[in-house]
C-alpha cells in the first residue's frame, strides 16, 4: 500500500534513449515474454508476494510444459526466500519432473534444478540431503561443461558450505 507519483513524457517510437533503456531492461530481466520479465523484475525488487501471485496465475493459464517448468522454478525460489521450505522443494521438484521428461539425463539445466533443491535442504539444516543434490549437480556439470565453467565453481562452493 504505497503511493507512487510517476511523470510520463510523450516520446516518439524512434527515441534512442528510450530504446536503449528498454533494451537494457529486457536484457536485465530476461524471460521470453513480458509477463516473465515482469516476474523477474518483481523478484529483483524484493516484491516476492506479488511475484508469487503473478507466477501462480501464469502457471494456471499455460499448457506449455517449458513455461510450467519455469514458473514452478520461480515459485520455488519465492517460497525458499519466504522460508516455506517444504513448498519450495515441492515446486522445484515439479519443475524437475518436467525437465526429466523432456531433457537428456545429463542436461546442464538438470544440474541447476538439483542445486536449487540442495540449497533449500541446506536452508532447512538437512545437510546430507543437500549434499546428495549438490553431488548430482556436480556429476552432470563435470560430464557436460568445460572445466573452467562458472557453474562448476558454484557447485564446488555449495558442497564446501
Amino acid at each position: 500500500n504505497q503511493l507512487y507519483q510517476v511523470e510520463l513524457q510523450l516520446t516518439s517510437d524512434d527515441d534512442q534513449q528510450l530504446r536503449l533503456l528498454t533494451d537494457r531492461i529486457r536484457e536485465e530481466a530476461g524471460g521470453s515474454t513480458g509477463w516473465q520479465r515482469l516476474g523477474t523484475l518483481l523478484l529483483k525488487s524484493g516484491q516476492f508476494n506479488k511475484a508469487e501471485e503473478l507466477y501462480s496465475v501464469l502457471l494456471e493459464q499455460t499448457s506449455d510444459e517449458r513455461e510450467k517448468q519455469h514458473y514452478y522454478n520461480q515459485l520455488g525460489y519465492v517460497k525458499d526466500d519466504q522460508g516455506d521450505y517444504e513448498k519450495a522443494i515441492w515446486y522445484y521438484e515439479q519443475g524437475l519432473e518436467i525437465q526429466e521428461k523432456s531433457l537428456s539425463s545429463n542436461h546442464p539445466s538438470l544440474a541447476t534444478s538439483y542445486n536449487n533443491i540442495g540449497i533449500v535442504y541446506k536452508n532447512m539444516g538437512e545437510y546430507s540431503k543437500a549434499l546428495s543434490y549438490y553431488e548430482k549437480a556436480l556429476e552432470i556439470e563435470q560430464k557436460t561443461l568445460p572445466s573452467n565453467h562458472p557453474s562448476l565453481a558454484t557447485s564446488y562452493n555449495n558442497i564446501g558450505l
